[in-house]
């Protein structure tokens, strides 16, 4: 009878992989772009609990290429360390991964981006977000009810949603930023509820 795997081991094997699969993802979607289409990549622990889902890249983001980069990424980071949420446990993306691409190419992509980093809670930010995951027809999923903002619903069986206003949108209004973290803060206190590794 062969020794059983230690579970770092394991865990180790499967960060592994999915950092592979998703440098093979950015391969794939650098070669999608060129010099005026610049994709917008995922950023964050490619095993994370917790994954950010914005709509569609915002300037600085595809400038830089790197999804919750500038404004917005500052204020979910600024949120998360409010609700005693570790940020080194994140991964966040865009819907669309160049703004412009056929809706078809990028839920594919998103697609490969949940099996790879299949988190525990998928936050999905704005009901076009919303709109956009209901149409993957992801495995098993249930419809996201985008009225049900700031409550924890069931996505798949292993995967738990949070909807809450779009961050983009929220930040240059008061009651909108204001709205956004309200539903956000639920975020926390599912944080706090998972057990210890």
């Amino acid at each position: 009878m062969p020794a059983a795997v230690p579970t770092d081991e394991i865990y180790e094997r499967y960060l592994k992989k999915a950092i592979a699969e998703i440098n093979e993802l950015g391969d794939e979607l650098a070669r999608a772009g060129d010099e005026l289409r610049v994709p917008v990549v995922g950023s964050g622990h490619p095993l994370a609990d917790v994954m950010l889902l914005k709509h569609a890249p915002q300037p600085q983001e595809i400038q830089e290429g790197v999804a919750f980069f500038g404004r917005a990424g500052q204020a979910v980071l600024k949120s998360l360390q409010r609700l005693n949420v570790d940020p080194l446990a994140i991964y966040g993306t865009n819907c669309l991964k160049f703004g412009t691409e056929d809706p078809a190419d990028a839920a594919a992509w998103l697609t490969r981006e949940l099996h790879i980093v299949q988190p525990k809670l998928v936050v999905v930010m704005g009901e076009t977000a919303v709109d956009f995951v209901n149409g993957l027809g992801f495995p098993l999923a249930d419809k996201l009810d985008p009225g049900a903002r700031g409550t924890l619903q069931r996505f798949t069986p292993t995967i738990e949603a949070l909807v809450t206003p779009d961050v983009d949108g929220s930040l240059d209004d008061q009651a909108a930023k204001k709205a956004f973290w309200e539903d956000f803060k639920t975020l926390g206190r599912w944080w706090s509820e998972q057990p210890p590794y």
